[in-house]
């Protein structure tokens, strides 16, 4: 079996406030990309896991495949399998690599050996491996609260739109990204501004974590600005950072392919 795990963007992210159990509430739009891993999962006799492309640093057993699949086999006793990821959604990036290598793990296993589980179990297993895990079992746009699991969903479509992603080599980590944050608690709710018109993004949708991220890397905000100067509609950076993403209704070009430093990829939204 060989599945693609799509990367996310945040389509506007406040931060609310601190949780009693020690996360955050927030309130976002995630939205799906066609920036892809590759999952291979197939039956073996003894369990294996097996990681290419980009190097994933920490040891095996703190991947969230293996715990994804680990979840299952402790609940209901699947075989053993052979899982090979290749890794080319950029870690630390905001862009939810990771989480969706996990939430497809937990469906590609669930066909794999008809378990029959519907998307409640799936999406609670999911929750247990992290707050952005549930968003990819259904992988489509959706509202998100709570740490990041309490989904509703959205008619949004930019289909025949295209979406720029730069990411500049740079791993923000949560302590950095969470590092003398203000939290955003005034306002329109991200629902009412992502169901306005998308004209009306730049000046409403905001992500929080941007002002910190911003003022600690120099190099995000130009990023930022040269995607707005090349004609996006919309830019911001994805979650808590460090990758940058403009939409456009006109194909841009490539404006970052002359340094090795960035990624740069460009897509088109097919539905």
């Amino acid at each position: 079996m060989i599945l693609f795990p799509p990367a996310k963007i945040n389509l506007g992210l406040n931060v609310l406030f601190k949780r009693e159990d020690g996360f955050h509430q927030i309130d976002t739009c995630m939205l799906p990309i066609p920036l892809v891993d590759v999952l291979e999962l197939l039956p073996a006799a003894s369990f294996s896991f097996q990681q290419t492309g980009l190097v994933i640093p920490g040891p095996i057993e703190n991947n969230l495949c293996v715990k994804a699949y680990s979840i299952l086999e402790r609940n209901f006793s699947i075989p053993p399998v052979y899982i090979h990821l290749r890794k080319e959604i950029p870690m630390g990036a905001g862009l939810g690599g990771g989480s969706s290598d996990a939430a497809y793990v937990l469906k590609g296993l669930n066909n794999l050996f008809d378990l029959k589980l519907p998307i409640p179990q799936l999406e609670a297993f999911a929750a247990e491996l992290g707050s952005d895990c549930p968003f990819f079992i259904k992988n489509e746009a959706q509202f998100a609260s709570g740490r990041g699991e309490v989904l509703t969903e959205s008619n949004l479509c930019l289909k025949g739109y295209f979406i720029k992603i730069v990411n500049p080599g740079i791993h923000i980590g949560t302590k950095e990204a969470y590092s003398g944050i203000s939290f955003q608690t005034e306002g329109l709710s991200v629902k009412e501004i992502v169901e306005s018109p998308i004209e009306n993004w730049k000046n409403n949708l905001q992500n929080t974590f941007e002002i910190n991220a911003f003022l600690n890397h120099p190099i995000l905000p130009e990023i930022k600005a040269k995607l707005y100067a090349e004609g996006a509609i919309y830019a911001a950076m994805s979650g808590s950072g460090s990758t940058l993403f403009g939409i456009y209704k006109n194909e841009p070009s490539r404006s970052f392919s002359d340094s090795n430093r960035f990624l740069e990829t460009i897509h088109t939204f097919k539905e």
